[in-house]
């Protein structure tokens, strides 16, 4: 007895149970609905789950929480006109399975959406135009366009108004297919010639609370006499059509009968406003004879009745109608063989026709849902179901026309891994349809091994400057498991390197586990990085292990020396060396450094050209520079070398500047300065913009004064002769000391700013010596020429030689005078008061004449000109 009691037990656990429950629309997401916990007949808190079968496509309608199976709302929410459109009745249905102890239950939830008032009624037109006839009777009545509400029941329209007014009303009426509709009525007799249209205001109102209405504007014209409206025998008509019938099946032959005669009696036939289209695309009704036929199959599963408005209307002036209602009601046959749906555990891996279970399974455990329809009615749409196969699994019926798949024994994955099922449904039509469904059920692997690395500890060295995307490495772990318990994927344990993410600097491929580097190394910023790989298994729980990769840079050879000291200006520099130094003095260091490590940072100094004589070396460790000659005969000589940096890397990198040394006469000092690059090769350059300035200066002035002459004498000739003479002998005794001597109080002396340096002689040009003028110049300077040629100076020069043009001066010594043309002849100034004269350029590339930064100019000459003259 208790064995029996036992396998009582377990075959009501075993079998399937329906729940039924309601709810609003439209209710808040995570509402909640029931627990199906408390539906079950063992109260079992924490020991029992609940799943969602797969089967059940819209999940996002209905969650079911898996510890004691509360139902609540989705997040899409319930919308039962969107579900269940206006269907009477909106039932939600879906299956869930319990699990207790390893045993699985399957229950049945129909969820009933009930509907609330939250859509208004709405005309498929906001204006709608009608036409009746001034003779229309009253009592009359005038179709209206149906009012549609998505609502059902009592939200659905319940009552129509029209505006005020004598002569219309509206009439509300219930279609065969439950729709509410309105007629508008002629209250009284009509007379057009007194107004010849109407416009209402139609208002359709629902019978929710709070109430919601849809308003439409009808326009109503009233058209001239027509005596007699077409007839039908009868207001309505009932046909029924078998589903199968063929196209062009006669349903009706209509009849309106108009005692008119001509046009006003001729009857035409066509669909009324409130046909809709779908029903004008299944029947054709012919507009002479009005003989309705079938113009495409129908089908009773979709749509069992259809309601016709044919319309009669005559074709005389004022053309009259009359409305007859056809109800096409379909019977249905046996056309539609059972179909069937099979749906494994919600969750599982499973795919099309194919459902897995572990071995692990208790006996009698839920397998797949297998769920048998069919669209016929009646006992054409009775289903019986059987499952052929193995005797390891059996079919029990669930709930009406769903039966379970559930297990007769115990699996042994390794004795048989597959099993070929036959689901055959069979409907008790005549004659029956029969449909066979193939279903596959496999048996899937425990999870009970976790992945294995070969190697605990990976070491790995990468050179830099590796491009992005360089391989590194790969790591293997094996999983003894089979499917997804033994797919191994691989991924990298986040951490922190140098403040950023270690993600940012290699990447793992998950499957093969491939070590890549995502940016390029730099052993002198980074000399090993730390890595952990975790491999993970597909199992549920999944299963994992990690190993440890240390990844450590190698160096390159890939910075070159950097000479730091003395400061490089374009790769050369200029070391003043007194010609008082000593032999074996040290004259300068040279500092260099390398980015790289060991022997790519060791360096060597060297010169590639050495200094005449071997005057200066250069200890190739240090790179310390030492006088190995006498350079007292060396005043103002410069020595120019190329020095080079190499590092010991392979292959070497080198670094070269320029040294120029300048014997100088300053005293030698501990701290050698390094002097500014020289630009010995430009200087000599510079004498020839004078030489342009002077030539044009001169012919300026040539042209200026013999147009000054030639006015001065052309007045001078009204004169009388020996006031001439006086006046131009006095002009030539005028002494130019006090010329010489009012510039020098205007002005103050311009001290050691620049270098006095006078045009030599016409010998001089061809003499080594420099100018008396010349030895003032600073060290720095001693080495450039001084000389500028200008062969015209021997015509403009006295015989004492003095210069034609004076040069800036650093020296406070007194500058020579000058000789310029004055008036007629020439006349001496001093040094300084030439210096307004200057010919220096701006070094912007500009003549005398045209500089921004001369003195000299077409208009400041004649102006200097004229107020010398006026003063001598």
């Amino acid at each position: 007895p208790l064995r029996l009691l036992a396998v009582a037990c377990l075959l009501a656990l075993s079998r399937g149970k329906t729940v039924r429950y309601r709810t609003d629309e439209e209710g808040a997401p995570g509402t909640v609905i029931g627990t199906l916990a408390d539906e079950m007949p063992v109260k079992a808190p924490g020991e029992m789950s609940f799943r969602l079968m797969r089967q059940f496509s819209n999940s996002s309608l209905v969650r079911v929480r898996e510890e004691d199976g509360q139902l609540s709302i989705g997040e899409a929410g319930l919308d039962r006109e969107r579900l269940c459109g206006q269907a009477p009745q909106c039932v939600l249905a879906f299956d869930v399975v319990s699990c207790w102890r390893e045993r699985y239950r399957l229950v049945h939830v129909e969820l009933e959406v009930r509907d609330i008032n939250d859509n208004a009624p709405r005309f498929p037109r906001a204006q709608m135009a009608l036409e009746v006839s001034e003779s229309a009777a009253p009592g009359t009545r005038l179709p209206l366009e149906v009012a549609v509400d998505e609502d059902v029941g009592s939200n659905s329209i319940q009552s129509f108004q029209v505006s005020l007014n004598s002569h219309f009303g509206v009439e509300a009426q219930t279609r065969a297919d439950g729709a509410r509709c309105a007629d508008l009525v002629l209250l009284q007799e009509l007379d057009r010639e007194r107004q010849p249209s109407y416009t209402l205001e139609l208002v359709a109102k629902d019978g929710g609370s709070p109430a919601r209405s849809g308003t439409a504007t009808v326009h109503v014209r009233v058209l001239d006499a027509n005596d007699n409206s077409p007839a039908f025998a009868q207001g309505s008509v009932t046909v029924e059509l078998p589903e199968d019938a063929p196209p062009g099946s006669l349903l009706l032959d209509l009849d309106a009968a108009d005692p008119d005669e001509g046009p006003n009696g001729e009857v035409v036939y066509t669909f009324g406003s409130q046909v809709p289209p779908e029903a004008r695309r299944l029947f054709r009704l012919d507009p002479r004879s009005g003989r309705l036929t079938l113009e495409a199959a129908v089908d009773y599963e979709r749509t069992r009745t259809y309601e016709l408005d044919v319309r009669a209307q005559d074709r005389g002036a004022s053309p009259r109608t009359a409305t007859c209602t056809v109800i096409v009601r379909l019977t249905d046959v046996n056309d539609n063989a059972p179909r069937i749906s099979i749906s494994a555990l919600r969750g599982a891996a499973s795919a099309a026709g194919v459902a897995y279970v572990s071995e692990a399974a208790a006996s009698e455990s839920f397998v797949a849902l297998v769920s048998a329809s069919d669209r016929d009615s009646g006992a054409n749409g009775q289903v019986r179901c059987s499952l052929r196969g193995h005797d390891h699994f059996a079919l029990q019926r669930a709930y009406e026309d769903s039966y379970m798949i559930v297990t007769t024994a115990a699996l042994d994955r390794e004795r048989i891994p597959e099993y070929n099922l036959t689901v055959v449904a069979e409907d008790l039509g005549s004659p029956p349809f029969k449909t066979v469904r193939q279903y596959t059920v496999r048996v899937s692997d425990e999870n009970d091994n976790a992945p294995l690395f070969a190697k605990p500890l990976y070491e790995v060295a990468v050179p830099e400057n590796n491009p992005p995307g360089a391989y590194i490495t790969t790591v293997v772990a094996r999983d003894p498991d089979l499917g997804h318990n033994g797919k191994v994927t691989y991924r990298l344990l986040e951490t922190q390197v140098m403040g950023a993410p270690i993600s940012t600097y290699v990447s793992v491929d998950p499957a093969t586990g491939a070590i890549y580097a995502l940016r390029t190394f730099n052993y002198e910023i980074l000399k090993q990085l730390d890595l952990r790989i975790q491999a993970t298994d597909g199992g549920s729980p999944q299963l994992s292990s990690s190993t440890l990769v240390k990844v450590r840079m190698v160096d390159q050879n890939d910075n070159p020396p950097v000479i730091i000291h003395p400061v490089l200006t374009n790769g050369t520099v200029e070391i003043g060396v007194s010609s008082k130094t000593s032999r074996d003095s040290l004259v300068a260091q040279i500092k260099a450094r390398d980015a790289d490590d060991g022997a790519n940072a060791e360096l060597t100094f060297a010169f590639l050209e050495e200094p005449q004589q071997d005057i200066f070396t250069i200890n190739p460790s240090t790179g310390d520079i030492v006088l190995r000659g006498d350079l007292s005969e060396e005043l103002g000589q410069l020595f120019k070398v190329i020095l080079t940096v190499t590092d010991n890397g392979r292959p070497p990198l080198a670094t070269t500047a320029t040294v120029n040394f300048l014997v100088t006469a300053t005293a030698p000092s501990s701290i050698q300065e390094i002097a500014k690059p020289s630009s010995w090769e430009g200087k000599a350059l510079q004498w020839d913009i004078p030489l342009i300035v002077i030539i044009v200066l001169a012919g300026s002035c040539t042209l200026l004064l013999v147009a000054i002459i030639t006015i001065a004498t052309t007045c001078n000739r009204r004169k009388k002769g020996n006031e001439i003479k006086n006046n131009a002998s006095l002009k030539e005794q005028i002494d130019i000391s006090h010329l010489e001597k009012g510039r020098q109080e205007e002005g103050s002396p311009r001290g050691n700013v620049f270098e006095v340096r006078t045009f030599p002689s016409k010998t001089s040009f061809t003499s080594p010596d420099p100018s008396p003028a010349a030895e003032e110049i600073s060290t720095a300077e001693s080495g450039s020429d001084s000389t500028c040629l200008y062969e015209g100076q021997k015509r403009l020069r006295g015989p004492s030689g003095e210069g034609f043009a004076a040069a800036p001066s650093y020296g406070k010594e007194a500058a020579p005078p000058v000789a310029i043309w004055k008036g007629h002849s020439f006349n001496t100034i001093s040094g300084r008061e030439a210096e307004k004269f200057s010919g220096k350029d701006s070094g912007k590339g500009d003549s005398d004449f045209n500089d921004s930064d001369s003195d000299i100019s077409g208009d400041a000459l004649k102006k200097d000109l004229i107020t010398h003259m006026q003063n001598g």
